[in-house]
């Protein structure tokens, strides 16, 4: 069964205030691994700390690393190397290009971000590695009369990890059924984010069809990683975070 992790994005504000602390809350919500988020491959630290540091204190809170967002710079050949070795100290299994707006916006941009994605997974399979792209609402809007997200991973091995955010893809007007449909066995990791609801709302009170959601993740893909990505105003306060893992416990995750 997949386990259920938490994209720190979402609760950025307090990773700046006390690291240590927010890992410890978010434990204590009930998630079983985190996602750090903005790394672009400059340096070998995450907030300042290096991947054995940050290993112990994923270790202190009991959380497994689910995965890293990183810029695409950070999985081209001069950087990657470092990418490499920040993942592999906290054991992380996914690098997850988290946006890349510009290569996106063109027919010419998506084959190049095919490019950079398809040899970096081939470079870092020999280590265990799986490099993937997250979903935004603008991958999903028409390209020279293509849909962007459909084109890129129309291009990409079948290695890459398709990491669909189904609340953002809803925003930009995609259907996030269709995209788990269309390309089978690719979202190991997925995101999760509620749609249509009421201003306040998370996971299960807005309009996304969780029950097929869940269906096809598991019946196509092997899904591995929930990851949570619902937080309050600005990254600060946890409450939104637990009211989701609260709701995804209901639902049976």
């Amino acid at each position: 069964m997949a386990r259920v992790g938490l994209q720190l994005y979402s609760v950025r504000e307090e990773c700046k205030r006390d690291l240590a602390a927010t890992l410890a809350a978010a434990r204590s919500a009930g998630y079983d691994g985190v996602e750090p988020w903005g790394y672009d491959g400059s340096d070998t630290s995450w907030m300042g700390r290096d991947g054995l540091s940050l290993r112990r204190m994923l270790d202190d809170a009991k959380l497994a690393c689910c995965g890293m967002h990183v810029a695409t710079q950070a999985i081209e050949p001069e950087r990657l190397s470092r990418t490499v070795g920040l993942s592999l100290e906290p054991g992380n299994p996914f690098v997850v290009v988290a946006a890349d707006r510009a290569r996106m916006a063109s027919l010419a941009g998506v084959a190049e971000l095919a490019g950079i994605l398809n040899r970096a997974a081939e470079a870092t399979a020999r280590h265990g590695l799986r490099v993937g792209y997250h979903a935004h609402g603008f991958d999903f809007a028409r390209v020279e009369g293509k849909v962007a997200w459909y084109e890129l991973f129309g291009r990409l091995a079948p290695v890459v990890v398709m990491q669909l955010d189904n609340g953002n893809c809803a925003s930009g007007g995609g259907d996030p059924l269709d995209v788990l449909r269309r390309f089978p066995n690719r979202a190991r990791t997925v995101h999760l984010k509620e749609h249509g609801g009421p201003s306040g709302s998370v996971i299960g009170e807005g309009k996304m069809d969780w029950a097929e959601t869940f269906r096809l993740c598991e019946a196509l893909h092997a899904t591995e990683w929930y990851v949570v990505e619902e937080g309050e105003e600005e990254g600060r306060g946890f409450e939104v975070c637990r009211r989701s893992r609260e709701a995804l416990r209901r639902m049976g995750k």
